[in-house]
């Protein structure tokens, strides 16, 4: 069953130019992308800096406009503020965001900072709520004493915790996480990431490939504003068909030192196939080709099949 549905989907952002400030042009964030969000699975986002992951996730949360397309949740389309409103959309999904500092208010102590969306939503007594803040900040990692102090009083990665309390504060039914575990320490990455697994539903937006494989059963490939490939873990990680997809997971850092010229040798191989079929994945202004169907789980972006 179906918990979000997004149906060719569009960020395009205007670029203008000329003496009377025209559009002249696009860049095109998103580009008629289409998801399937099932309760109780969980699904990793993977691409490059600049490839449209962050944008999805901010326009399925409602951060930012979609040009076009469709976001249904319980059949409704939640790019409507009045809608998400109406089915309390913002209480049954969060977001954990990338940048840490600049999403947490500096004015707040952390205590108001994690009630807000129990506030919100809950209506808790004082009593109650103080509790589960303190259960929160246990969960991250983070001592009780915390509870009192402002954002700037802490690290990166605390802030970063401080965020992923928030964000499950109220239980939502999915989460949409933009590098929740980028500025974490080893120890304390592994807590949220366990942590999250229970929760279940979850959009794991990241670069960290092993990360995904560990956390996500089905996975979306995204290069410049579209899908490449997507499928099952084993599908994307043992048999991996787009190049791009390919050229990912030759970049995973091997740690065996007796492999390193085997492991070159095959990242220069990969290379090379990138380059001599590129344009059986491009086409000629560079855009990904439309998905076509290897098996029911299994889509690759290519010209004319793979």
């Amino acid at each position: 069953m179906s918990l979000l549905e997004v149906k060719d989907l569009q960020v395009h952002y205007p670029i203008r130019g000329g003496f009377f400030n025209t559009v002249v042009d696009y860049v095109y964030a998103v580009d008629g992308v289409n998801m399937n969000i099932e309760q109780g699975k969980s699904y990793g986002l993977i691409g490059e800096s600049g490839s449209g992951k962050t944008t999805i996730g901010k326009v399925i949360v409602g951060l930012e406009k979609a040009t076009g397309g469709e976001v249904l949740y319980k059949g409704q389309n939640v790019l409507d503020p009045k809608v998400r409103k109406k089915i309390k959309y913002n209480e049954d999904v969060q977001m954990i965001f990338q940048d840490s500092m600049s999403s947490l208010d500096p004015r707040k102590r952390v205590l108001d900072i994690i009630a807000e969306p129990i506030r919100n939503f809950e209506h808790l007594n004082k009593e109650a709520e103080f509790k589960r803040v303190q259960e929160l900040l246990d969960i991250v990692g983070l001592p009780k004493d915390s509870i009192y102090k402002y954002p700037f009083e802490f690290s990166g990665g605390q802030r970063q915790r401080i965020g992923v309390a928030r964000a499950v504060a109220c239980r939502p039914k999915l989460i949409v996480c933009d590098e929740p575990t980028s500025a974490l320490d080893l120890s304390v990455q592994a807590q949220v990431l366990n942590y999250l697994k229970i929760i279940q539903n979850y959009l794991f937006i990241s670069h960290d490939l092993g990360v995904v494989r560990h956390m996500c059963d089905y996975i979306y490939i995204m290069h410049r504003g579209r899908f490449t490939e997507c499928g099952t873990r084993d599908d994307i990680y043992l048999n991996p068909q787009h190049i791009y997809t390919k050229r990912l997971i030759a970049s995973i850092p091997q740690v065996d030192p007796k492999k390193k010229a085997e492991n070159r040798h095959n990242r220069e191989l990969i290379e090379q196939i990138y380059q001599d079929q590129y344009t059986e994945y491009y086409d000629m202004g560079g855009k990904v080709y439309p998905l076509q169907a290897l098996s029911d789980s299994h889509f690759v972006a290519s010209k004319k099949g793979v």
